[in-house]
């Protein structure tokens, strides 16, 4: 980010993933969080010449169960998280690009089941740092799209290689 200034954002925020076929995700500034998190189930490992891959599908918006993006990425890390009750989790770790409030920076993800909460994705404080500034008194400070629902079909198959094996 050489020399440009933090975004200014609220506590909730609508982000993308543009790696990942995800143009629109509510997501929550976390700063109490160090990792951030996206929603994804049916996790499926596999081997890709000498890498580790993870095939899983999201419900990029909530409620909408009929929405599903599949996706394909490079496992990063695998690593026990601790979510905010205490409970630890071992999770998948990704590396992809974050798109918000027109910039667009590398982050790490771990991949959890979000269905039962309201944010499809947690930006823990990695992943804000130096790059945002949160005021938790507003939302949606870089804007709302006008109908997200309109960017995904129902049961969308996006991976790296196109439809889902």
């Amino acid at each position: 980010m050489s020399g440009d200034r933090p975004v200014a954002v609220g506590w909730r925020e609508w982000v993308a993933f543009p790696e990942l076929g995800l143009p629109y995700l509510k997501a929550k500034m976390d700063t109490g969080a160090r990792t951030s998190a996206l929603h994804a189930f049916e996790l499926e490992p596999f081997d890709r010449g000498d890498s580790e891959w993870i095939r899983f599908a999201v419900h990029p918006l909530q409620r909408r169960t009929d929405l599903i993006v599949w996706h394909e990425a490079e496992v990063a890390d695998v690593r026990m998280v601790s979510d905010s009750g205490g409970h630890k989790e071992r999770r998948y770790v990704i590396r992809t690009d974050l798109a918000l409030g027109g910039r667009r920076w590398a982050i790490e993800c771990t991949l959890t089941n979000r269905d039962t909460m309201l944010f499809r994705v947690l930006l823990g404080r990695t992943a804000l740092a130096g790059r945002v500034l949160v005021d938790p008194e507003n939302s949606y400070l870089t804007g709302r799209p006008r109908r997200p629902s309109r960017a995904y079909t129902p049961h969308t198959k996006t991976t790296t290689e196109g439809e889902r094996p």
